[in-house]
């Protein structure tokens, strides 16, 4: 765990030095799409990091100066499956990237969707050192948290406090400086597969560029697509992608909960295919144009020119009904918000004062998904789109991408996590396991 330490630390002070020099990339390595923006961070504009601890605390003004997307190759279920591939997309992206911008980059911040991300809810509590609360008992109780046995094989992705108490003021936002005997805190912490992390690190080696940053897609889409008052009261942030549907769920302005179902947009595709007896790239043409998940007494009536390549002519001219294509989406759809919503239920989500859900990504796009998703999820659902930052291209600013533009937030308000504290050398055994969302329950 030591190490995992040193190197998030590090990665965070490479974050802070690119910064310093005025630019750094986002990277958005999706099953679908690669997005890379280019963020410059000008010196007049910049702002001095604030000390607070919370949901990003440090403010730093920047804009948009380059932004390219490329078609994701070597990528599975948000993985990497073939590296050399992978390596040809992301120096893709980073290239039209930077020619755009007219800079280069050597540090990027990346999100990713796969790993089988996992939750786990942590607590721990010390008595204050002398009466007031300082810098090192907040390092302490952090430490003092119960670690579970996550795996050799799993890393933590994020460990971030969400909730302080001190002599049972529950609900604290930052008890530096407060008066009290005894601190508590608890954590979330989530963890995914090593060797997606590697295989990414490796892949961005290969492309010259250096890891400055690494987060959770659906955390990153949760950060962009969830309104002030959505992260507060809490809210659900569903990111519907092409390989898999992460879900976040944010309260208090934190991060609570993280999960991922395997499904996504892709699939939807993948049975256009097999249903039609088409190729990929016309299934995907023909969902983009024609899909949708609810059908009326219109669509029996409206005929839609499948096309193809067999050169033959008889097959290639076939017309299929929008409703038969309805017919083939609106299962897959049905099954992935089904998914979702046992997560949801998994995670205690229920219990949130307000049970806002906001779904996002590209295949949230598909039209007559704000009819259906309120059936299967409840009946507060909306579709979101990214927060609008300065110089994004209009392109940019869909459901697509609502991680790039997360993660650009993430990068200049990055949120306090335990690394961000000096630790003290022995950081708890692994003992108990807590769940991931009992502290808002015992709070609210």
């Amino acid at each position: 765990m030591t190490g995992l330490y040193q190197a998030q630390r590090a990665m965070r002070a490479m974050r802070r030095a690119a910064i310093q020099r005025g630019v750094i990339a986002i990277l958005d390595v999706g099953t679908s799409k690669m997005a890379c923006l280019i963020l410059r961070f000008d010196a007049r504009e910049r702002v001095v990091e604030g000390e607070g601890i919370g949901a990003m605390a440090g403010q730093t003004q920047f804009r948009v100066i380059g932004a390219a997307t490329t078609r994701s190759r070597g990528i599975e279920l948000g993985e990497t499956t073939a590296v050399q591939e992978t390596e040809r997309a992301i120096r893709t992206a980073v290239q039209a990237a930077q020619k755009m911008a007219n800079v280069r980059v050597d540090h990027v911040i990346a999100c990713l969707s796969g790993g089988m991300p996992r939750s786990y809810g942590l607590a721990g509590q010390v008595n204050v050192e002398g009466d007031i609360v300082s810098e090192t008992d907040v390092a302490r109780v952090l430490a003092a948290c119960d670690l579970p046995d996550v795996g050799a094989d799993r890393e933590v992705l994020h460990a971030q406090p969400v909730n302080f108490a001190l002599d049972h003021r529950s609900g604290l936002i930052d008890p530096r400086d407060q008066i009290g005997q005894r601190l508590a805190c608890d954590m979330h912490m989530l963890t995914v597969d090593r060797a997606v992390i590697e295989n990414l690190i490796y892949c961005l080696k290969r492309c010259d560029l250096e890891l400055a940053g690494l987060t959770n897609s659906a955390y990153a889409s949760g950060v962009s697509a969830l309104v002030e008052d959505e992260q507060e009261l809490g809210a659900a942030c569903i990111d519907m992608g092409g390989g898999t549907t992460g879900l976040s769920i944010f309260m208090k302005k934190h991060m609570i909960y993280a999960d991922a179902v395997r499904l996504g947009g892709a699939h939807v595709t993948q049975d256009i295919s097999k249903g039609l007896q088409v190729s990929a790239a016309v299934a995907e043409r023909i969902k983009t144009f024609h899909g949708g998940v609810v059908a009326t007494g219109m669509d029996d009536r409206e005929m839609i020119e499948i096309g193809g390549e067999t050169g033959d002519w008889e097959h290639d001219r076939r017309t299929v009904s929008r409703a038969e294509l309805i017919g083939i989406i609106r299962p897959r759809i049905e099954e992935i918000l089904e998914e979702v919503r046992q997560r949801l239920d998994a995670a205690g989500f229920e219990h949130l004062p307000s049970q806002q859900i906001v779904l996002t990504g590209g295949a949230s796009q598909i039209p007559g998904l704000d009819t259906l998703a309120p059936k299967i999820l409840g009946q507060q659902v909306r579709v979101g789109r990214p927060l609008r930052v300065h110089g994004l291209p209009q392109a940019a600013t869909g459901s697509a991408f609502a991680s790039a533009v997360g993660l650009s937030l993430f990068a200049a308000h990055p949120q306090d996590e335990w690394w961000d504290f000096e630790m003290p050398s022995e950081l708890g055994a692994p003992r108990s396991l807590k769940r991931a969302v009992k502290w808002f329950r015992d709070n609210w």
